[in-house]
């Protein structure tokens, strides 16, 4: 691995212009499955973000007991209940008819659900995210993190044998390394490991108003998002740049106390909106 580590705002983010003649089905078929009792805030966050980030659909698939309290909550993304115990047949078809898939926001840790999540996991060959909860049931299956994307804050990469003893940098490089997965490593410098040519990011764009239940929810579904739609180097890069810059613009208007993930969210389209085609 190219262990050269670059700034991330030195990349020239470039997102192209949408031609005239497309469809919806042109940016991405998105499927996001997590959530749980207790916790249906981090599905409807990450959907949220995926569609300000400019998805053309998204499914998302919930545990039936939440079913009514996510439907509710969203307009734009399509949830579907999933009937417990959660099972990889029941979300087979809608995988396969997607582009991308994120797993994890809200999940729980259910022994049903740590299954899912492996379950989903193994079977998904697409651009995949894990998040949250499904980074704690991949522990002890880390080959199940090859050519996947993984956006682990430091508890949760220390959980999956990540060497904190280093450098953001070096630790994500280490494991990317190992692993063959692309890690993103949330902090106040956060770095981003390619498993080839691409090597090391970092970028210290955000601040202390971002750590707060639902930041890292936004950032899943950015990136998710954006799969749909450009190159994945590209995605996930745009997406810890876009993800950082909404924070910062939040911090500045409503300070790093009152901030929320919804605010990140509702910014988007002025971070975005300079990118697309310059």
């Amino acid at each position: 691995m190219n262990m050269a580590v670059m700034e991330i705002a030195a990349v020239e983010m470039t997102l192209p212009v949408r031609k005239s003649n497309t469809h919806k089905s042109n940016y991405g078929k998105l499927l996001i499955l997590g959530g749980s009792v207790g916790y249906t805030g981090a599905v409807c966050l990450c959907a949220r973000a995926a569609i300000r980030s400019g998805a053309g659909l998204v499914s998302v698939g919930v545990p039936e007991e939440i079913y009514p309290i996510v439907a509710a909550k969203l307009d734009e993304p399509m949830p579907f209940p999933v009937k417990k115990p959660l099972t990889f047949a029941q979300v087979r078809t809608k995988l396969a008819a997607s582009d991308v898939c994120i797993i994890g926001p809200g999940l729980g840790r259910g022994e049903d659900a740590m299954q899912f999540a492996r379950d989903v996991i193994a079977n998904s060959d697409l651009p995949t995210v894990i998040d949250a909860d499904a980074l704690y049931a991949v522990k002890d299956d880390l080959h199940l993190l090859r050519g996947k994307i993984i956006t682990p804050h430091a508890g949760e990469f220390a959980r999956l044998g990540g060497d904190l003893r280093k450098t953001p940098a070096e630790a994500a490089a280490t494991f990317t390394a190992k692993y063959g997965c692309t890690t993103v490593l949330k902090g106040p410098e956060t770095a981003i490991a390619f498993p080839d040519e691409k090597g090391v990011y970092i970028s210290r764009a955000g601040n202390p108003g971002m750590a707060t239940g639902g930041s890292g929810d936004v950032l899943a579904g950015i990136i998710g998002g954006l799969l749909g739609q450009i190159d994945p180097w590209q995605a996930v890069l745009a997406g810890v740049c876009i993800h950082g810059a909404a924070g910062d613009l939040c911090a500045e208007r409503l300070g790093e106390y009152s901030m929320t993930p919804s605010d990140m969210i509702d910014a988007l389209p002025e971070i975005i909106k300079p990118m697309i085609g310059r």
